[in-house]
């Protein structure tokens, strides 16, 4: 059985640290994530069965009231999201390199997922506006033809939901690229 994943954005920390105790407090979800980001925001993730991911964030969002800027839930996201947020992936070679990066916190997380569903591809990364102006973005590695379809696929989730800065793919990415993406 699939992880749902649900994330809420607060434009409060002190509201963010209120809000992350009482979500994991209603329901049996695991916390992936919970932090402040950029610029001033706090972000928190949490991953569980399909019912407790939706009573948790239901939960945040009685909780963050005016606080609130942002929720998403993803049924059934993909396995490799989850390990690329918290950087546990164990990709060791760069074939063809891609990456999308968006404006949003959620935008990148429903890119990400899309991508690594709709293209055999191996997530790298994916960074939750730490340390990048609250922008977030995501790298994979795979075949060429797989990277670029990985990459169409996610920019497609999020058409008229996410603001997309940047997308590339580098068919054959130099092999000091690795310094650079891990």
């Amino acid at each position: 059985m699939q992880s749902a994943i649900g994330l809420i954005e607060l434009n409060s920390v002190s509201s963010g640290f209120e809000v992350t105790d009482s979500m994991i407090k209603v329901a049996g979800v695991e916390l992936v994530e919970a932090h402040p980001v950029c610029p001033g925001k706090f972000i928190i993730l949490v991953t569980g069965m399909l019912s407790d991911v939706q009573s948790s964030i239901d939960k945040g969002i009685d909780i963050a009231g005016e606080f609130l800027v942002d929720t998403l839930l993803i049924p059934n996201v993909h396995g490799d999201v989850i390990r690329a947020i918290r950087g546990i992936t164990d990709v060791k070679e760069i074939d063809a390199l891609g990456s999308v990066e968006t404006m949003t916190v959620a935008s990148c997380i429903v890119a990400s997922d899309a991508a690594r569903k709709k293209a055999s591809v191996e997530l790298i990364e994916v960074r939750l506006a730490m340390g990048i102006g609250g922008k977030s973005f995501f790298t994979l590695t795979g075949e060429v033809g797989a990277v670029k379809t990985a990459v169409t696929a996610a920019c497609k989730a999020i058409e008229g939901n996410g603001i997309i800065v940047h997308k590339m793919v580098i068919p054959h990415a130099h092999e000091d690229m690795k310094k650079v993406v891990f």
